[in-house]
């Protein structure tokens, strides 16, 4: 066991015990050898390096590499927490488990909260919520107007922004996604209960759907 250990840690940078990630994730360990499968598809989807950068990542999500991805660039830097560039196998796995069904309401809250918190600031402002909003719309091949868009976000932060000084603090938005549970669909892979070897793909139509109404 300890050769093939060496022998996969050599091959696969940053691999790392699925017993020891099984015991820090929601993951059981036969679903963290799983995830392996899959990681090793997509880390040598372009580049066999046995690492995943950002147009593997992207690939894997939208099965495109051409045009530019807000919502996957986001996604992939949070995976990336440690901002090496690359996603290495205990990224992914560690990465993936905000998405499985048994993780706690408020982690997928504070994913959510990051994952729209561009710059890192600690609030969500307009413009955010807007560049995120036309990114979901592009990826649903949904065609809004813009001043729609905008209604959109004006009913998003009168309800949102409880103090009124033009950006969304961690709080408000807790409170906000507590009031609008379908804001966290997108966050729950129910694929993660009884992982395949096929990547899951993030559903935008159904959230977009219920914003846009």
């Amino acid at each position: 066991m300890g050769c093939f250990q060496s022998k996969v840690a050599r091959q696969y940078p940053g691999h790392e015990d699925p017993i020891i990630l099984a015991s820090q994730t929601a993951f059981s360990v036969s679903e963290v050898e799983a995830l392996f499968e899959l990681y090793k598809s997509i880390s040598s989807s372009l580049v066999d390096d046995g690492l995943i950068n950002k147009e593997e990542f992207q690939l894997a999500l939208f099965k495109n590499i051409k045009k530019e991805n807000i919502f996957a660039n986001r996604i992939f830097d949070l995976f990336d927490a440690k901002k090496k560039g690359f996603i290495d196998f205990g990224d992914f796995v560690r990465g993936l488990n905000v998405f499985h069904p048994n993780v706690s309401q408020e982690d997928k809250m504070d994913f959510a909260f990051k994952l729209y918190d561009m710059d890192g600031s600690g609030f969500i402002e307009r413009n955010e919520v807007k560049q995120m909003v036309i990114a979901l719309l592009c990826e649903s091949e949904m065609k809004l107007a813009d001043e729609t868009i905008e209604a959109i976000l004006d009913k998003t932060f009168l309800d949102a922004d409880i103090n009124q000084d033009g950006k969304i603090d961690k709080s408000e938005w807790r409170n906000f996604v507590s009031c609008n549970p379908s804001l966290l669909k997108i966050m729950t892979l129910q694929y993660l209960r009884d992982i395949t070897t096929t990547f899951p793909s993030f559903v935008f139509n159904s959230e977009v759907d219920e914003i846009a109404t």
